[in-house]
């Protein structure tokens, strides 16, 4: 009951920071992907990320957002709106393809080759912008895409990711965990930057308190708007009244906040890591939680989130420390 109530407290802290009209106007924003290669595959494709849509038929603004064009076509309708280009082809199609016509519009082209015989392969980061890197599937279904090619055709889109799951349901994971993940990266930033103030003399002294307070509310509003992205990528408009369905949620991350705070009292250098690591595994488990709830209608098990925390919390300290070395190196 503590654990919620002090959840309710922070929650009327950072309602008036929320602005849900910022939400709605992510879910607006127009982007594009360019679909060239073969015909019967781009066919293959298209179907595959405008599924999801339900017994409704599909949007014509889902539609919109994917353009078939020619391997020599320059001319597209709104340029700016273009996030990425996807060439489908089989074994071989794209070593021999003419990118440069479609280099010229400066984004990523993914090369997705169709090799049911293949070892499914993909390079470790997006391609640069007007550059082309090959993407290896068995077959054309959401399982075989959920790799490295949705992830990186979500990274391309970067900005629009919440238009891009309220269109494309098939890519709503995949747009959770990288909001998620970025969301995360903030928390942790912002604990971290809490915790080294707590620890400089006379400053931590004057200011410690104020900073403690302040990265809670920080973090509470950086987890509530991950919520209400989250929920708009599912194709749910954004309503933070809504979002007292998950305070369980919120609850648990605030419980781990107040362990940081604690931790980083009794160990002074290994505590700004943990505390900034479990700012970091909190919010992890904050939207993978909306995301669960969203993707099976029910919260996560406290041994989901659990095992889910364990499992973000090594990698969160490494990113922690690595934090702090860099601290340590500038004059």
């Amino acid at each position: 009951m503590t654990v919620a109530a002090d959840a309710r407290s922070l929650f009327t802290l950072v309602r008036k920071s929320i602005d849900v009209r910022a939400v709605h106007s992510h879910v607006r924003k127009p982007f594009r992907f360019l679909l060239c290669g073969d015909g019967s595959l781009i066919a293959q494709l298209r179907a595959v990320l405008l599924s999801g849509h339900g017994e409704m038929t599909v949007p014509l603004e889902a539609a919109a957002c994917l353009e078939t064009v020619g391997m020599q076509t320059t001319l597209v309708a709104d340029p700016r709106e273009i996030r990425a280009v996807i060439f489908l082809g089989h074994p071989g199609d794209c070593a021999n393809a003419d990118f440069s016509s479609l280099s010229v519009l400066r984004v990523p082209i993914l090369a997705l080759t169709l090799d049911p015989q293949g070892v499914p392969a993909g390079p470790a980061a997006p391609p640069a912008p007007g550059m082309w890197e090959e993407y290896v599937v068995p077959s054309f279904d959401a399982p075989a895409l959920r790799g490295r090619f949705f992830a990186h055709l979500v990274e391309c889109a970067a900005g629009v990711e919440i238009a891009v799951g309220r269109n494309l349901p098939v890519l709503r994971e995949t747009v959770a965990a990288k909001l998620t993940r970025d969301a995360a990266y903030n928390a942790l930033k912002v604990a971290l930057a809490s915790a080294v103030v707590d620890h400089i003399p006379l400053v931590g002294l004057v200011l410690g308190a104020f900073a403690s307070a302040g990265d809670m509310v920080a973090i509470t509003g950086i987890q509530v708007m991950l919520m209400l992205h989250i929920e708009a990528a599912y194709g749910r408009d954004p309503d933070l009244g809504r979002t007292w369905q998950l305070l369980p949620i919120i609850g648990g991350g605030f419980g781990w906040r107040a362990l940081a705070r604690e931790l980083a009292g009794f160990v002074p250098i290994a505590g700004i890591a943990i505390k900034g690591a479990i700012a970091y595994a909190g919010t992890i488990v904050v939207g993978e939680g909306v995301a669960f709830f969203h993707e099976h209608g029910d919260y996560m098990t406290k041994g989901q989130a659990s095992a889910l925390y364990d499992r973000t919390k090594a990698d969160a300290m490494r990113i922690a420390r690595d934090l702090i070395g860099k601290l340590r190196k500038k004059p």
